[in-house]
């Protein structure tokens, strides 16, 4: 069953969120932020990889906030097996760097979202709201960057016949899928084409439903291999 983009609990219950860090400075920086904040409930942390996987599967937490560079498994191994346990949890990485590497393995992963730690901490709180509420935690830059990555892989694979018969979009759902490759939020797309931000919605869960994918970003990947996007 596909992942509608819609937030998983209701209005009267807490995002619950699980923050994962090898360091525990930032550990207690992001909980005492998201502490503050009555809509959010941390219900762990972890410091490493495997005991993220390990809390993910135990709490099934909405959001979690996990780094890239960890010991025993790093942040891409363990949002790999989160999201295999636990498909509801969306994940925003956290990192220093904005490596096109780093970040194409991340989506590539599962992850909704990516947060480079130079963030105000006062910011990390709507990011969470944002991810649980279906949005891509991608920003311009970001977009540009994943967008040459598509490319390399479109053009690698341009000689690869389609394995099976490819969804068809529609028209309008192609237009939304071209823009959230471009990373452009709901907001955003409903004003670039005069439409309003739940119309924009439904057409990402139907985006979502038609192509049995789980987030935005993984239906720009499916779109870029299976040729319904021409990137440049």
């Amino acid at each position: 069953m596909s992942d509608s983009g819609e937030a998983r609990t209701s209005a009267s219950e807490p995002i619950r969120v699980l923050i994962v860090d090898d360091h525990e400075l930032i550990r207690r920086s992001l909980a005492l932020a998201l502490a503050a904040e009555p809509d959010i409930e941390v219900v762990g942390e972890a410091s490493d990889g495997q005991e993220a996987v390990e809390l993910a599967d135990r709490l099934m937490p909405d959001v979690a906030l996990m780094d890239v560079r960890m010991p025993r498994q790093d942040g891409i191994e363990a949002t790999k097996g989160i999201r295999a346990s636990v498909p509801s949890t969306r994940i925003i990485m956290l990192t220093v760097s904005d490596e096109e590497e780093d970040l194409f393995e991340a989506i590539k992963a599962g992850a909704t979202g990516y947060l480079l730690k130079d963030v105000q901490i006062n910011d990390v709180p709507a990011a969470v709201r944002g991810v649980h509420e279906g949005q891509s935690l991608i920003n311009p830059a970001m977009a540009a960057k994943l967008i040459s990555e598509f490319a390399n892989m479109s053009r690698k694979e341009a000689e690869r016949p389609p394995q099976l018969p490819v969804p068809r979009l529609t028209d309008r759902e192609m237009e939304v899928l071209r823009l959230v490759a471009k990373g452009l939020n709901n907001r955003e797309i409903a004003k670039q084409l005069f439409i309003s931000e739940n119309t924009v919605k439904n057409h990402v869960r139907n985006i979502l439903d038609k192509l049995q994918l789980h987030s935005r970003m993984e239906a720009v990947v499916y779109a870029v291999r299976e040729r319904m996007l021409e990137i440049t």
